[in-house]
């Protein structure tokens, strides 16, 4: 396969990747289709929309993103790897760790990590305050 318009990195980087999951070229079917919506006549003529379907393990993927062929290409390449490893490594994959990763963030925080702020935060006041003191005594 190759991608115009992708950095070299990029492609490695997605083959590596596909390798390493056991996504191979010969267990995909891969069609282009003509997109629709915004693009003009370049969209209307050329089949710029990709879509592939992973036959081992039946997940299908639609990219219509950009206007070129070979960006949808790539995308569609990466977006079907993505959803192999999410269903191959489950808790494991990148997008599973992100969304645990948000939900530690937007967790409540227990009362002494709240008192701990607070306390931290009325320490910082304290000595802007006492900053403007000093400046203020200067003048």
């Amino acid at each position: 396969m190759f991608f115009s318009g992708v950095s070299p990195t990029k492609e490695d980087a997605l083959y590596v990747r596909m390798k390493a999951l056991g996504i191979f070229k010969k267990d995909v079917i891969e069609k282009f289709i003509r997109s629709s919506g915004k693009g003009g006549q370049h969209v209307n003529k050329a089949s710029t929309c990709v879509y592939l379907k992973h036959i081992p393990t039946g997940i299908e993927v639609k990219v219509m993103r950009e206007r070129s062929q070979s960006l949808n290409r790539f995308f569609a390449w990466r977006l079907l790897t993505d959803k192999i490893e999410e269903m191959i490594k489950g808790k494991e994959s990148k997008k599973q760790q992100e969304i645990e990763k948000l939900k530690r963030q937007k967790r409540k925080r227990s009362k002494r990590a709240k008192e701990k702020m607070l306390k931290n935060k009325k320490h910082l006041s304290m000595k802007k305050a006492l900053r403007k003191g000093q400046i203020d005594i200067a003048e």
